[in-house]
């Protein structure tokens, strides 16, 4: 089976982004990339908090110093293309009202003809949970649920009826309807979460951080399914970020996805073995401009298909 290729969208403070989103989105499809990725940064508190990822002592990277919206992004790539698949990995779905959410991505998916792969996680910045006054952090695994129990009465048949913690919906039409059901995939990385991904989603969305731990969490998550009776297949796109480097990276400590296009397509090759559906590449912080970062996604995906992958 030949692993799906995806790849990140620029939003970062480096892209032009009315220019750049169109014109990547374009070329990548043209390239042959089956899918478009976005994710959510929503602000870089100065002095943070907390570390990156919640980790004391850890710098948030500079490149979050202002991340564009995700779904604007992805609307703007959607009215450049045809074919590609339009994915988030992830929208900090608490930061959002579920209602609205849901609204917005089935109408994101009636306009580019069923495309939409809603990629949703809980976060960590407690900066970004303040501002968006949606629920305290503590609750974040609460709105996750209901915001997935919204979204399917949303994107379900009228009337539209829910009640909950935060949405309220006695009976309405709610329209436009998506294209067809969004799947929706969830970025478990504990037990709890990966219950609630076999529980109540369509797929999951694990980091690559090396092909034999991927592998072992994957085998997990399959045992989970198992135990808990789940019956449908599980849909499965690996983010991969890359750190690349025009020359071949030589030290001893190098990181997967870190270095030349052969080394990062060799540690391509390894995790597409794990069995996943889909790899999602995310190059974008590492090239100056929407020329590199085309260049290099050109070459990454040529060499990965020669590769097998």
């Amino acid at each position: 089976m030949t692993t799906r290729l995806g790849l990140s969208l620029p939003q970062m403070r480096q892209y032009s982004l009315g220019t750049d989103v169109p014109d990547v989105a374009r070329t990548a499809e043209q390239i042959g990339y089956d899918s478009l990725w976005v994710f959510e940064r929503a602000l870089f508190p100065e002095p943070a908090t907390q570390g990156l990822y919640g980790m004391t002592g850890v710098p948030w990277p500079d490149e979050y110093r202002g991340v564009a919206d995700p779904l604007i992004t992805l609307t703007l790539a959607a009215a450049a293309t045809e074919r590609v698949r339009l994915g988030s990995s992830v929208l900090v779905a608490p930061l959002h009202v579920p209602f609205q959410l849901a609204k917005s991505l089935a109408t994101l998916d009636a306009a580019s003809g069923g495309r939409v792969v809603a990629g949703l996680g809980t976060g960590w910045s407690l900066d970004e949970y303040a501002a968006a006054g949606i629920r305290p952090f503590e609750e974040r695994g609460k709105v996750l649920d209901e915001l997935i129990e919204v979204c399917r009465a949303v994107w379900g048949p009228d009337p539209v009826r829910y009640d909950g913690q935060l949405t309220k919906i006695a009976s309405a039409v709610v329209g436009p309807k998506p294209a067809r059901p969004i799947p929706i995939l969830l970025a478990a990385t504990n037990k709890k979460a990966k219950r609630r991904l076999v529980d109540h989603a369509d797929g999951w969305l694990p980091v690559g951080m090396g092909a034999a731990q991927v592998a072992t969490e994957w085998r997990e998550l399959q045992d989970l399914a198992a135990e808990r009776g789940r019956q449908e297949p599980i849909q499965t796109v690996l983010r991969v970020n890359l750190t690349y480097t025009p020359k071949a990276y030589d030290g001893s400590d190098r990181r997967p996805f870190q270095g030349s296009v052969d080394q990062i397509v060799e540690d391509l090759v390894a995790h597409a073995e794990v069995g996943l559906e889909e790899i999602l590449i995310d190059l974008q912080s590492s090239a100056r401009d929407a020329r590199e970062l085309k260049d290099v996604a050109a070459e990454v995906y040529e060499k990965a298909r020669a590769a097998g992958v």
